[in-house]
């Protein structure tokens, strides 16, 4: 039978480890998830995205579409937007299990139209389908069509010009322009004044837009998205990447 003081010694060995495995299980194990087994957050949404086609193995190009009839043309008329290449999303910072990270969700269900005169932007009108936007995580998801975005109620998002835009001149073919876009956005039934940022490229037959919309979640009565091992700021982003045809 061991001497009783070495039984003490290996109860105070396993007291003192005990929370030490616990520290490391808090600690090291949702460093290890966020790090090793989460998928990282898709990056940012750019022009190139929607010029860009992957191949069966894996190569990319990048496509022209450009067509003899379309350089030199003017932009007049009513430009749509087309599912193909088309994407828009939320992009959000949350703090997972003590570990920073990022929640991204998209979908391609966009629609829209977009009014050309000359060089003038005229009217734009974009509609998001929000039951359809998904992220790498079935439970955020849930809880974004749910109690935080309530997609039953509010199943669109929308977004309309309310300032037309005046181009310098009209783009060359695969030539990238800046401009801003004054309008109306629409979240969770709340509509709210925005300025927004964009580029776009004229290629061919279409052109691509890509920009991002700052958004503070009190504006649009947003409630805390936090839940469960996630914190989540009260500040995000809407990423729009659309292609346009006529």
């Amino acid at each position: 039978m061991p001497p009783v003081t070495h039984l003490l010694r290996r109860r105070r060995t396993w007291l003192i480890a005990i929370p030490v495995l616990v520290l490391l299980v808090a600690v090291v194990g949702p460093f290890v998830y966020i790090n090793f087994v989460r998928e990282d957050a898709p990056p940012r949404l750019t022009v190139a995205d929607a010029l860009t086609t992957t191949t069966a193995d894996g190569s990319t190009s990048t496509s022209d579409p450009s067509t003899p009839s379309a350089a030199g043309e003017g932009l007049d008329g009513t430009w749509t937007v087309t599912s193909e290449g088309t994407q828009a999303g939320y992009r959000v910072k949350e703090v997972l299990f003590g570990q920073d990270a990022e929640a991204v969700g998209r979908t391609s269900e966009v629609t829209g139209t977009l009014e050309i005169a000359g060089t003038t932007i005229t009217a734009t009108e974009v509609v998001v389908d929000m039951t359809t936007i998904t992220s790498s995580e079935s439970r955020r998801d849930g809880q974004f069509n749910g109690r935080i975005m309530a997609t039953d109620e509010f199943p669109t998002a929308t977004f309309s010009l309310t300032e037309p835009i005046v181009l310098d001149a009209i783009p060359a073919d695969g030539e990238e322009i800046s401009f801003r876009a004054t309008g109306e956005l629409t979240l969770r039934g709340v509509t709210q004044d925005v300025t927004v940022d964009l580029v776009a490229v004229r290629s061919g037959t279409s052109i691509v837009i890509n920009g991002t919309i700052p958004i503070d979640f009190d504006d649009y009565d947003i409630p805390d998205a936090s839940g469960g091992p996630a914190s989540v700021g009260r500040n995000g982003e809407i990423e729009l990447l659309l292609v346009v045809t006529r």
